[in-house]
């Protein structure tokens, strides 16, 4: 057992005393009365010194209680010390930044060179998409040292022709041995339109007919059909009929698969038959289903090409090419370029998505305001290059393919 003494001024704090001190198992053995302080036997009070024990158990248990005590108070110091340990760290790494020469500021992000900036400027004013843009500056940045960069002319000159190796063109229609289509098969070359409203499908169908069905002192007349399944609209249907009584070129309206079936049946002794269709939304993916098997009559040999605006902008171009990919068309008419100075949107698309072009439409007049595409005929379109158009056709006539070449050459006599 553990025995102790305590004194207080009274039984009552001496026992409270001895709770707080040895706790509820502390008993007391003997008290007396006794004197508290003074000096010489004097100014003393009256006081109580108790004597008292713990038991076995209370003994352990008071000193585990003082252990854990103990052991609280040891934690507290090391992390106390750990803590000052830390901040002394801390102060002396301050000291030693501080005591360091100032380190000079990051480099900013090199400035682009001029000729680079020039050119992306460029660009960007005929609206070529972002990543156009970044391709064609980078090529520039890898292709010309530091040097040659500051011959701006120079740089300028070269992107006009990567810009022209971008752009694809379609061999224009030949026409093979009357009777035939092409596949070895009797019947017409059939030519079908697609595209949004308002594009000018109509007018090109005219511009077509009227190119093949006037001939002209190269070109002998083609026999011409038009077919039209676009009913809905009153005024074109007035205009490709205007159109067709102007050329004396039979135009026939039709309102279904079956129709067309039949129609083309007819016109087995016709060279070449051009398919007006209705203008349809992109968004509009049930009226598109439904033309598509409408136009399904023409067969799997029909030409189909899309007739996409030059001043339809990027976000719209992406979407008519992708709406319009069940259609199978083989290459794009790029109309209203009479509108634009700025091709660079439809361009970038279109290479993007490997799609040639065909024709060119920059005007109203039939018939003269449709061409075959060309690479030069596009980039003398596009504003702030100095276009030397000399060298452009010399280098765009020696890389056209020679299939390329044979088929200007037999649309250049159309007879043969």
């Amino acid at each position: 057992m553990q025995y102790f003494t305590l004194r207080a001024r009274s039984n009552r704090e001496a026992i409270e005393k001895m709770k707080v001190t040895y706790g509820e198992d502390a008993r007391i053995l003997t008290h007396r009365g006794i004197r508290l302080g003074g000096f010489l036997g004097m100014f003393s009070s009256e006081g109580v010194e108790v004597t008292g024990y713990l038991s076995d158990d209370g003994a352990r248990r008071r000193k585990a209680e003082v252990e854990e005590e103990k052991r609280k108070i040891l934690d507290t110091v090391k992390k106390e010390q750990t803590l000052q340990a830390l901040l002394q760290e801390i102060q002396g790494l301050r000291e030693t930044l501080e005591k360091r020469p100032p380190e000079a500021p990051p480099a900013a992000a090199a400035e682009p060179h001029p000729t680079l900036k020039a050119l992306s400027d460029v660009l960007a004013a005929n609206e070529f998409a972002a990543d156009t843009i970044a391709s064609l500056v980078e090529r520039a940045r890898r292709e010309f040292s530091l040097e040659a960069l500051d011959n701006t002319a120079l740089v300028l000159k070269a992107a006009v022709e990567w810009i022209g190796e971008l752009i694809a063109i379609d061999v224009p229609l030949a026409f093979h041995a009357r009777g035939t289509n092409g596949a070895g098969a009797a019947g017409p070359k059939i030519v079908i339109i697609v595209g949004p409203t308002g594009v000018g499908k109509t007018t090109t169908i005219a511009k077509l007919a009227a190119i093949y069905g006037l001939g002209d002192s190269r070109t002998p007349p083609r026999r011409v059909r038009i077919v039209t399944i676009d009913n809905y609209r009153i005024a074109a249907k007035q205009q490709i009929e205007t159109y067709a009584e102007i050329m004396r070129i039979p135009v026939s309206l039709v309102e279904s698969a079956e129709d067309l079936r039949k129609n083309l049946a007819l016109y087995q002794d016709t060279d070449l038959v051009l398919v007006d269709t209705i203008g349809r939304s992109p968004r509009d993916l049930g009226k598109l289903a439904e033309m598509k098997e409408i136009l399904a009559a023409c067969g799997t040999q029909a030409t189909v090409y899309l007739a996409l605006s030059a001043t339809t902008k990027a976000s719209d171009t992406e979407e008519i090419l992708q709406q319009y990919t069940p259609f199978g068309f083989r290459a794009v008419i790029l109309t209203k370029l009479d509108e634009t100075m700025r091709i660079g949107n439809v361009l970038s698309c279109l290479s993007r998505h490997g799609t040639p072009i065909a024709y060119l439409c920059d005007g109203q007049g039939v018939p003269q305001d449709l061409e075959e595409a060309g690479v030069v005929r596009l980039l003398i379109n596009m504003e702030g290059f100095r276009i030397d158009r000399e060298a452009l056709e010399a280098r765009f006539a020696r890389a056209e393919p020679a299939a390329g070449r044979a088929a200007r050459s037999v649309t250049a006599g159309r007879g043969s």
